[in-house]
């Protein structure tokens, strides 16, 4: 016991320490002073560290963790012996070094921290352990949950971000009161769509007083209308830290679920942690999807936001539309009426297209988006549309036709298709900018890069149609780089997008969706089990009835969208005019439907697989076929193989495991793909070094290999490619080595290699870079100085800015004379809250 308890004890003291040296070295000491802290700090730390694992190895923990631990110090050891050896002669030097010396004390105090609470957690665990003979049941447990063990921390999952609910006060204050209380119960917030429901279950769990109370315990999924409920579960054992397990049935699902809520809901002490779960947007059929979360603990509330109420939870909770007053205010806020406005309303222009919005928080706010800075016309035209309107019998309807009259305001027919567009995708679902790119440079001839679409995405933000999300701010604006920018857009509005496609007649439609459940399919539909059907009838019926049921689709682009229950056959269609095709997949393994060599005017594939694992996706060879295919996004799916793509212009991988594609295939990617002008490699783990024949592509305009963290190289030959104008290696941590060939990159403009945390130094002739205008390389944590050759920069003829972080300014401070070079310190946004909008 004196052993378990000093291992905590140790980890504290050792986090002390640091804390100590740290402080030291903020307080802005000199080199001289603070490097004999450093070296009394490292001597006080390795008899702390031979303790802790004399402590462990006698309880058989595992020594991962105090093995990246004694790297840390390792490293911090050979910093200090470097500054050791620095003389007067490099007093320019100390302030680098000492601002190095203090980065690796930060990491080091942050790494403790952690292992002190891991600590704690272990004591538990092993306290359990020493009590083996009465904690069977407990093991038993353990081994159900499967990836349980003491050695996890689990996170904060609460909403995804902070809202604004102006006017709200009052049903936020009620629904706090009946959160705060103890015990289980099932609350049910109920409303129309874009009523607000939404928000006010985020703004919930940001309140402090329910923050407080459930601490690190409150968990929020997005269950929508085509749920899945082994997903959801897999949702919430990501949230705690656990994986994804896999799971054999819904009740095995629901079964671990009670467990694990079992296990977050104790403390280390064992006291009992309340549990909100939020379930956002359930829809009518869902309801016994609700009954199944309910598990008897001391301290449980679950917290839904339907259309519907579901009366067996009690009492529901209605939320009313906005009074006039709370209506004004919201609108206010959106219109952005203040001193800066191009045109002020009176107040009762004001008030009638107020009222015409029916108190909606999401009317409210798209109409007051589709105003603002516009001239008085534009208000004039939307009061008369909207006291016009006649009440129609749903209000759901009546809600859509409202809306129907900000969409209607906009003047650019290609804003309105292209949020049209927007219905294509799944519900609740992020919708990656980079494949809007993609779809309307080919569909509205918008320019390849992306600069036109990003403008229409704005502007649809700017009318609050949709919401913009930026993961991780690794580039500027003007990179033209969005592969961290996501839409999001109300399921309501939505609806609203998928309304204009049903206004026309099937023959007519610009776009066709299909969604496939189990043995469901649409009217139109034939496969091989109705041509089974079909041979029993007489010829002649045969004919007739093939005949009126083989519909020619017209379409120019195709959604179709498939669960893990699709098992029949795929229909035999001619999507002649398709150019656009999209999938959106749910299952772990996933073939190309025959039609597809059909589609000879696709120019656009995008395939999307939105559940847990990489879906492995099959019959590739079918592509090859099509000659006008000029761009394929593919994410979450596993890549088998490559095929002739002689007109292929830009291949994006997102999530995927391309191993097999990359080095086991026997065709070259220069083979494949002999006219590629845009190569993107993002999230893939498995990828360890780059195709082979990569560097024969000479066409190859655009390179981002980026949060690859296993690569290690890039190709010595890589000068090979003559048109090569940006190179993006952001986040690959690995990757230890440029190849001094980059110098021959001549039409090169951007070389970004931010946080490639393992790349030790730049490549010698860098500054034979005549073409080079941005150099981004902050978070490069091992490059400790530049090569002579940057001096050549001040022969360049036009502005080079140089992106990092604090440390490497220093680097950069001998050149700042240099002409039109430009230093600038990056300050790192990254945004956490997307992870929040989980596949469900």
């Amino acid at each position: 016991m004196a052993e378990l308890l000093g291992g905590a004890a140790i980890g504290a003291l050792m986090g002390e320490t640091v804390k100590h040296a740290v402080q030291e070295i903020k307080n802005g000491r000199k080199f001289g002073p603070t490097l004999k802290t450093s070296e009394q700090t490292l001597n006080a730390l390795a008899p702390l560290v031979e303790q802790i694992k004399v402590s462990n190895d006698s309880l058989g923990r595992p020594r991962e963790d105090i093995q990246k631990l004694e790297t840390h110090i390792g490293e911090l050891k050979e910093l200090v012996e470097k500054c050791k050896k620095l003389t007067r002669g490099n007093v320019l030097s100390f302030s680098r070094y000492q601002a190095k010396l203090k980065r690796k004390f930060e990491a080091l105090e942050i790494h403790l921290s952690f292992i002190v609470q891991l600590e704690n957690k272990i004591d538990l665990g092993k306290l359990l352990v020493m009590q083996k003979e009465i904690s069977e049941n407990m093991v038993r447990k353990n081994e159900i949950l499967g990836q349980f063990n003491g050695n996890e921390i689990r996170g904060w999952c609460g909403a995804p971000d902070e809202p604004q609910c102006i006017g709200m006060d009052e049903p936020l204050s009620k629904l706090k009161k009946q959160l705060m209380k103890g015990g289980v119960s099932v609350l049910v917030l109920a409303g129309l769509g874009g009523s607000g429901k939404t928000n006010i279950a985020k703004k919930l769990c940001w309140d402090p007083q329910i923050k407080d109370k459930f601490r690190g315990n409150i968990f929020y999924v997005t269950v929508s209308k085509t749920h899945n409920l082994k997903n959801i579960v897999r949702t919430l054992f990501q949230h705690c830290q656990h994986g994804a397990p896999m799971f054999q049935s819904d009740e095995d699902a629901i079964n671990r679920l009670g467990l694990l809520l079992k296990h977050v809901g104790t403390d280390s002490e064992g006291h009992v942690v309340p549990i909100l779960l939020v379930l956002d947007d359930v829809w009518p059929e869902s309801e016994e999807l609700v009954e199944k979360f309910k598990f008897q603990m001391s301290d449980y509330k679950i917290l839904v936001t339907s259309r519907v109420a579901f009366r067996r939870f009690g009492t529901p909770f209605k939320l009313d539309p906005l009074v006039h007053d709370h209506a004004v205010s919201l609108f206010q806020h959106y219109a952005q009426l203040n001193e800066s406005s191009s045109y002020k309303p009176d107040r009762d222009l004001l008030d009638e297209i107020v009222k015409g919005c029916k108190g909606s928080p999401l009317a409210l706010q798209v109409t007051a988006g589709s105003l603002c800075q516009q001239p008085f016309e534009k208000w004039q035209t939307m009061m008369e549309r909207l006291k016009s309107q006649t009440i129609l019998e749903s209000n759901s309807t009546n809600l859509l036709s409202r809306l129907q009259q900000s969409l209607d305001i906009l003047e650019d027919i290609k804003e309105k298709e292209c949020f049209v567009d927007l219905g294509l995708f799944p519900e609740d679902q992020m919708i990656p900018v980079t494949v809007l790119i993609d779809m309307w440079a080919t569909l509205y001839n918008l320019d390849e890069d992306g600069i036109q679409a990003m403008a229409i995405v704005h502007n649809l933000n700017t009318r609050n149609l949709i919401s913009i999300i930026s993961t991780r701010k690794v580039a500027t604006e003007a990179d033209m780089y969005y592969n961290n920018h996501y839409v999001v857009i109300h399921d309501l509005l939505r609806e609203l997008a998928n309304h204009q496609r049903k206004e026309e007649s099937f023959d007519q439609r610009k776009r066709l969706i299909i969604d496939l459940h189990g043995d469901d399919r649409p009217d139109w539909w034939i496969g091989p089990n109705q041509h089974g059907m079909s041979s029993c009838m007489p010829s002649s019926v045969t004919r007739m009835w093939v005949k009126q049921k083989k519909v020619k689709v017209a379409a120019g682009i195709l959604s179709i969208s498939a669960d893990e229950t699709f098992s029949s056959g795929w229909c035999d269609m001619r999507p002649d005019e398709a150019k656009v095709l999209i999938l959106n997949l749910r299952s772990d393994k996933y073939s190309l439907p025959d039609f597809t060599k059909k589609m000879s005017k696709l120019e656009v594939l995008i395939v999307t697989n939105y559940g847990f694992h990489c879906s492995e996706l099959t019959k590739l060879e079918l592509l090859g076929f099509l000659s006008n295919l000029k761009r394929i996004r593919l994410e979450k799916v596993s890549v088998e193989g490559l095929c002739k793509l002689n007109n292929l212009r830009k291949l994006s991988l997102h999530m995927c495991s391309t191993r097999n594609a990359f080095e086991s295939c026997s065709i070259k990617i220069s083979d494949a793909m002999p006219n590629l002008v845009e190569l993107s490699i993002d999230y893939c783990k498995d990828l360890i070094k780059l195709p082979d024949g990569l560097c024969n592509i000479t066409t190859l305009k655009k390179l981002s290999i980026t949060n690859c963290h296993n690569l290690s190289a890039m190709p010595q030959d890589i000068k090979n490619l003559e048109n090569l104008e940006v190179l993006r290696l952001c986040s690959c941590s690995d990757l230890k080595e440029m190849p001094e060939s980059v110098e021959g990159l001549n039409k090169l403009r951007c070389l970004d290699i931010s946080d490639c945390a393992s790349l030790p130094k730049l490549p010698d002739d860098i500054g034979k870079l005549q073409k080079l205008e941005k150099l981004a390389m902050k978070g490069c944590s091992k490059l400790s100085e530049l090569p002579n050759s940057v001096i050549k920069i001040g022969n360049l003829k036009h502005e080079m800015h140089v992106i990092c972080d604090e440390e490497h300014v220093i680097l950069w401070e001998h050149y700042r004379n240099i002409p039109y070079l430009s230093i600038d310190m990056h300050k790192e946004d990254i945004n956490l809250n997307w992870l929040h909008r989980t596949r469900s």
